[in-house]
């Protein structure tokens, strides 16, 4: 009688489960050692990485950015892949100016002086949040004030917060600025930091940055140099990770609605001799026994699966694990993509002149707000062509806002975004230019024919966009949620005693400090194909 060959499966075909599958699959004597199947519940691969086109353009409906190059095990692959470069246009972002044009509500561009001062505050509190040196352009009592600040805050909401105010005791004897309508210099330096503050939000998933651990943001690592976007589209990484599995062994349309496994070592008599210690079952009522299961879901879908009565895990995880789960931040972020209609111009043939338009918002409880603009679009930083002379138009939105959006119909997107923009460009108060002034007639609004948005937050393969470290947590949950089940287990021949591996975790969600990212999730799926091969004692 042959032996069995132990079974490997790996829930989800994103970065995780595809980059634990390439390194389980290419290892040398894995073939002979263990059968290995990935199963995805979608009808495509990639995950929270989906690349598709809008207006002609590539774009990506999710995972967008390689943060930083130096090093990066993402950029690495493009470049040998050739994904660097197309011929076909793309989300490339050259729209991102050095010098954006900035224009508060009631339609005043904002000197360039304003901004820029703002910007580099708030940059440098963020540099401080993340353990960065920042002394340089610092008086000794701001330095003393962020230090205090830093040790009394939990979130880095707070922290950013209280850095404003100190720049505002700080800097004295400033004249009040003239032509801003009811702006006074206060408030329009407020406004121009909450739209940092909204950025940052969709960096992190947090809606509210007052739940985004403090302590937390200095663990958080990025690779050097520049941020790019991959030209051929994310879609191209992950068709190269996969193009090394066997024909098959990715299932699609396979979502798992319960995973059993042996903490205390049962036996399972449905599989009588051929013991398997983990039993998969899917929607369309098949099961699949494996001796390891890879779980890379995201963390949304572990939260909605912990919860009493989901019975997505029988038993129930350990309560170490469900609470770390529990505590950890998970939020929804989504892009918008509108197409300017072809027979559509800014006052003067300038179709392809869009700028990179940053909006300042007056406060959520100021009198002076626009009657017209939309709740769910206050929040949004920023609207920008995907490059310099597309007529497709970027906007990121976070939080109760990004949900919001899933939830209107396109005419109404329409409608509030072209209210919102048209505010903002229509008005005759762009005095104080640096060059980039677009202005729309009076009367006249942006016209869109067409839209596209992400749905994270409703989809129920994801529940949202990815996770955060949140006030009452810490970087030990992510470690915690990386630990393999049975926790600590040991096989000493006796008959009860739980099988070793029987249910590991990889996904962006469990790495410490690159979570969030394409290359967290990336090291994660390599981190548990090397406890796997480790396991039964293969090279790495």
């Amino acid at each position: 009688m042959v032996a069995k060959k132990p079974r490997i499966v790996i829930i989800g075909a994103g970065m995780a489960g595809l980059t634990a599958a390439n390194k389980l699959h290419i290892t040398p004597g894995s073939a002979e050692a263990f059968e290995l199947c990935v199963v995805e519940g979608g009808n495509r691969i990639g995950g929270r990485i989906n690349t598709s086109e809008f207006g002609g353009d590539l774009i990506e409906m999710g995972a967008t950015w390689i943060h930083g190059i130096g090093n990066s095990p993402i950029h690495k692959i493009a470049q040998e892949t050739h994904s660097l470069e197309s011929d076909q246009p793309w989300e490339c972002m050259d729209g991102f100016s050095e010098d954006p044009l900035t224009i508060s509500e009631g339609g005043y561009e904002l000197n360039s002086s304003i901004v820029k001062s703002i910007t580099s505050l708030f940059n440098k509190l963020m540099d401080f949040a993340q353990g960065k040196a920042v002394e340089e352009g610092l008086s000794k009592e701001e330095i003393e004030y962020l230090n205090l600040a830093a040790k009394k805050a939990s979130s880095v909401g707070a922290f950013l917060r209280q850095g404003l105010e100190a720049y505002w005791g700080c800097v004295k004897g400033q004249e009040e600025l003239k032509g801003y309508g009811n702006w006074t210099r206060k408030s329009l330096e407020e406004a121009v930091f909450a739209i940092h503050e909204n950025t940052q939000r969709t960096y992190t998933s947090a809606g509210d940055l007052l739940t985004l651990d403090y302590d937390a943001e200095s663990e958080y690592r990025m690779f050097p140099g520049e941020e790019i976007t991959i030209a051929k589209g994310y879609r191209s990484i992950i068709e190269s990770i996969a193009s090394v599995l066997p024909p098959g062994s990715i299932q699609l349309g396979q979502k798992v609605t319960r995973i059993q496994w042996q903490p205390n070592g049962a036996l399972d008599v449905e599989n009588g001799h051929d013991f398997r210690p983990v039993k998969l079952h899917f929607s369309d009522g098949s099961v699949i026994f494996a001796d390891h299961v890879i779980v890379t879901v995201s963390l949304g879908v572990l939260k909605a699966g912990t919860q009493q009565g989901s019975g997505m895990f029988d038993p129930p995880l350990p309560t170490f694990k469900t609470e770390a789960i529990s505590r950890l931040g998970y939020g929804v972020v989504n892009k918008l993509f509108l197409e300017l209609s072809p027979s559509h111009d800014l006052g003067g043939g300038n179709l392809n002149k869009f700028p990179f338009l940053q909006m300042a918002f007056h406060r959520p409880d100021s009198e002076f707000r626009h009657p017209k603009v939309p709740w769910w679009m206050r929040k949004t930083s920023s609207m920008c062509p995907i490059y310099g002379k597309s007529s497709v138009l970027l906007s990121w939105f976070a939080g109760k806002e990004a949900l919001e959006l899933e939830s209107l119909e396109d005419e109404e997107i329409i409608s509030g975004v072209s209210t919102t923009i048209s505010s903002f460009l229509s008005n005759s108060n762009s005095h104080h230019g640096n060059g980039n002034s677009v202005e729309i007639p009076n009367g006249r609004e942006l016209e869109f024919h067409k839209v596209l948005k992400s749905k994270w937050g409703s989809d129920p393969l994801f529940l949202g966009s990815y996770s955060y470290v949140a006030v009452g947590s810490s970087g030990d949950d992510l470690d915690i949620l990386a630990m393999p089940l049975p926790k600590n287990s040991t096989n000493n021949g006796y008959k009860n005693s739980s099988p070793q591996l029987q249910v590991l975790f990889a996904g962006e969600a469990t790495h410490r400090t690159h979570y969030s990212t394409t290359h967290g999730a990336y090291f994660s799926g390599l981190r548990e194909a090397n406890r796997l091969l480790q396991h039964y004692h293969l090279s790495l």
